[in-house]
């Protein structure tokens, strides 16, 4: 017998063991993956934080079934390793027995954990926060999902803000993984489209001190603006750092990879900025996730914090509905999440709970926005621009 099948049939045989585990008494674990350390670290404080508010949300409101606490186990992937999602996820799916993953947050790291682990013990992944568009076709038996939408829809978005500032021609950097180069094929397509031009499109390798040449090989082009597609605590705050002290660009354009902590110590205040992530500030259920992060000592506002909380949210009410068990999780959270049903918002977990008790369809509107999910586990998701002002993230507005 080959090894892969022995591997295959191993793994097979611990799902099994795995799922006879869930129906026991005791905490419903719920699998946490992100990128603690590494280049994404500055944005994964109020990610992290934003699940654990969910899970005390459940917790408090009575718990999964018979009051079952709901356990958030963490898991660190350092973002950029495929190993070590793998590793991650390995561990949590086999060895810590949960029931679901919210997770991972980069995009290669999503899709490394759900090749290496979930699928094969069929467990649902849901990630606040991977958008390459490779993620859309991974052959995942319909187990991976996120609520954060894809660059795909992304880079038209920031194509068409670009070009609404009258930005007519750009040189793209972009980091080289499947995060970074879906968003630039995204981003060239749309702005070419929308009448600019791309003088050059470069990918370069993330994790080095020193990034002067390739920015002294963009500048040379004479693009009116820098297209940063890459992580701020990583290779994108060090692009941005490095082309202000050369002087080489004064005005940058990038997505939600750039939009963190650290953000704000890269620039100083007198370039131009121009930015997107996607944003929650016109959901149905924004006010209620904001009066309750504003009691956890949460930015409502902060990159990701709403599409964690919904992920986390949304699987905790799918949990619910399917009895605890990993088996038919991805239809029970379909089912919780679309229409038909009683509109379910923000932290009404007793609401929820008692409906669900009763066999009553509910659907639950997010911090984020409605979590229609296609075919493929995608939202069409909603998108805010932001800048620096005075040494602070702000959001200028949404972002059309």
């Amino acid at each position: 017998m080959k090894t892969r099948s022995i591997l295959a049939l191993t793994a097979a045989a611990l799902a099994l063991s795995t799922a006879s585990t869930l129906a026991q008494d005791g905490p419903v674990r719920l699998g946490f993956i992100g990128g603690i350390t590494g280049p994404i670290e500055s944005l994964m404080p109020p990610i992290t934080d934003a699940a654990r508010l969910a899970v005390s949300q459940v917790n408090e409101g009575g718990g999964i079934g018979e009051d079952r606490q709901v356990e958030l186990v963490i898991g660190d992937d350092g973002c950029i390793d495929a190993q070590r999602a793998s590793n991650a996820a390995d561990a949590q799916v086999n060895s810590d027995a949960v029931v679901a993953i919210v997770g991972a947050m980069c995009s290669g790291a999503t899709i490394a954990a759900a090749n290496a682990a979930a699928i094969p013990a069929g467990v649902v992944m849901v990630s606040p926060a991977s958008t390459s568009p490779a993620v859309t076709a991974l052959e995942d038996n319909d187990l991976v999902f996120r609520t954060a939408p894809s660059d795909a829809y992304q880079g038209e978005v920031l194509a068409r803000v670009a070009r609404s500032q009258d930005i007519d021609s750009v040189a793209i950097t972009y980091v080289n993984n499947d995060y970074g180069t879906g968003f630039a094929q995204a981003f060239q397509a749309a702005f070419e489209a929308e009448g600019g031009t791309v003088l050059t499109s470069e990918a370069h390798e993330d994790g080095k001190a020193d990034y002067r040449a390739e920015i002294g090989s963009l500048a040379s082009t004479g693009a009116d603006a820098l297209v940063v597609l890459a992580y701020v605590d990583g290779s994108g705050g060090r692009i941005v750092q490095q082309s202000r002290e050369t002087g080489d660009f004064s005005t940058f354009i990038g997505g939600d990879g750039m939009v963190g902590a650290n953000l704000t110590n890269v620039t100083g205040g007198d370039e131009t900025l121009i930015l997107t992530r996607p944003g929650g500030s016109q959901a149905a259920g924004a006010g209620a996730f904001a009066e309750a992060a504003a009691g956890a000592n949460l930015d409502p506002e902060a990159t990701y914090a709403a599409t964690s909380y919904d992920a986390a949210f949304a699987l905790l009410l799918a949990i619910e509905q399917n009895g605890g068990s990993r088996e038919g999780l991805n239809e029970a959270l379909r089912a919780v999440t679309s229409e038909p049903g009683e509109v379910i918002l923000p932290g009404e977990w007793a609401k929820a709970k008692e409906l669900i008790a009763a066999g009553t369809d509910i659907n639950y509107e997010g911090a984020s926005g409605a979590i229609d999910f296609d075919d493929n586990g995608d939202v069409p998701g909603s998108y805010d621009e932001v800048t620096v002002e005075n040494g602070t993230i702000v959001v200028v507005g949404p972002a059309e």
